[in-house]
């Protein structure tokens, strides 16, 4: 498998340099087909193939130096460094690590966004390439490995090379870009405050604020490399961490009666919370999932403990049905609780909103996704309970999120490594469509805006 893996690297690296040759040609040929700027389309492709080795060689370079959430400092100098070669406005340190760049095309117009997330995570790479990561450190108080088990060294580097392209054509601009590089993804260390909403705070969306903002991601749906998937309205799901402490009364493991045991209670618990999806929620408005991931309680086989403590997660696409879902969990942890002379203590900490696209902006946008990709390239794509915390910057401008597929041509689809996982690959003769999505995404917008929903509608 791993020889295996080395062998397609060698190849990925000849085609994915080679693609992008014939994409200005390709371009020419689909300009008649919902482009606002044609001449601006043929002109981004062309740059985009000229900066693909870069693209390649900033993908491996992060690949192969991954860092945690808040611990991005290598990536984001390579970020700020890049972007103020090009000429454009820098300012680092954005919610602890994060980037922004500003460039003002050389014609007036509206503001646009694109963003990519830095992060890497605890995973150790099972993948043998020959830019493998070998990084480990320690995360919550454990040792880990770290690897981009989840693309963002794809993201980081594709936006790169999108912002060298417009940079180069910045006098053809009808507006501005900004260009946000995020941290902390997957969420903070412990303790610690991070990802879109602390980059919100810290004013990545102000001065001057976007009037849409695109993105996309790696995965997710297992796609061939270079075909892209969408979905109007939510396309991933809310994620809040669900945590519930059950007190009980502490006694001998042999004298049970004599307390209250909380370890009994949890995992009554958790079978009285497989009802609150598959009897309490009416499914035919949306999908939910409420999962326990966790439970720690005890020291030794003969006590009992005082208290035990469950964390799990909680995942939905309806705000009236998060809500709902909610006050389900709460009542039957609680009830469950008392009726065992217990005491359960229910919280919830959200940690991404919905990732909601535009229905406007999505059917706006669409025809240049098709553009770039091809007709048959494009498809609408299903839910995900994935999250992404991406939403929260939809929650202040209109967005659209899509999904870039990176399985190998040819590869069963069935099988492959999902994100998150040790084995994850992701084939680079995806990052040209990358690359030039999130740049004609940046032009079209600028070249012919258009009236959105309001913002926050759901």
């Amino acid at each position: 498998m791993q020889h295996t893996v080395c062998r397609r690297w060698l190849t990925l690296t000849a085609a994915v340099l080679a693609i992008p040759a014939t994409a200005a040609a390709a371009a020419a040929q689909r300009t008649d087909r919902g482009a606002p700027a044609p001449a601006l389309a043929a002109e981004i492709d062309r740059r985009a193939a000229q900066v693909m080795p870069k693209v390649v060689a900033w993908r491996r370079d992060i690949h192969q130096h991954p860092e945690l959430g808040n611990r991005e400092t290598r990536t984001a100098k390579l970020v700020a460094d890049h972007l103020r070669a090009l000429g454009i406005e820098v300012r680092t340190g954005v919610a602890h690590t994060g980037v922004v760049g500003v460039l003002r095309g050389g014609r007036p117009g509206p503001v646009v966004a694109l963003r990519a997330d830095m992060d890497a995570l605890p995973v150790t790479e099972e993948v043998d390439l020959p830019f493998k990561s070998k990084v480990r450190t320690t995360y919550n108080g454990q040792e880990v490995g770290v690897m981009h088990a989840c693309g963002h060294d794809m993201h980081t580097a594709m936006l790169m090379g999108a912002a060298e392209v417009l940079a180069g054509m910045r006098q053809q601009l009808p507006g501005t870009v900004k260009f946000i590089f995020q941290p902390a993804e997957e969420g903070p260390p412990a303790g610690e405050q991070g990802g879109a909403s602390l980059m919100i705070k810290g004013g990545a969306l102000d001065n001057p604020k976007p009037g849409a903002i695109f993105g996309l991601h790696v995965g997710v749906l297992p796609k061939e490399a270079g075909q892209i998937s969408y979905r109007p309205m939510g396309a991933m799901a809310a994620a809040d961490v669900l945590r519930i402490v059950v007190r009980g009364r502490q006694t001998h493991g042999a004298l049970p009666w004599l307390g209250v045991d909380p370890i009994v209670v949890a995992s009554q618990i958790v079978m009285g919370l497989q009802t609150v999806v598959s009897r309490q929620s009416d499914l035919t408005t949306s999908p939910a999932v409420v999962t326990i991931g966790s439970i720690h309680g005890g020291v030794r086989t003969n006590i009992v403990p005082d208290s035990v403590v469950m964390l799990g997660t909680i995942r939905t696409f309806d705000l009236a049905m998060r809500d709902s879902i909610h006050a389900h969990v709460r009542r039957t942890s609680e009830m469950i609780a008392a009726s065992a002379g217990a005491k359960a203590e229910v919280t919830f900490d959200n940690l991404a909103p919905v990732t909601y696209n535009d229905p406007v902006l999505t059917e706006r946008m669409l025809p240049t996704l098709k553009r770039v990709a091809g007709d048959a390239n494009v498809a609408l794509g299903k839910q995900t309970t994935g999250a992404e915390d991406f939403g929260y910057f939809q929650e202040k401008v209109p967005g659209l999120y899509v999904f870039l597929g990176v399985v190998p041509k040819g590869g069963d689809l069935t099988k492959v490594a999902p994100n998150h996982s040790p084995r994850f690959f992701a084939d680079e003769s995806a990052m040209p469509v990358g690359v030039r999505t999130l740049a004609q995404l940046a032009v079209d917008y600028l070249s012919t805006p258009t009236p959105t929903a309001q913002v926050g509608a759901r």
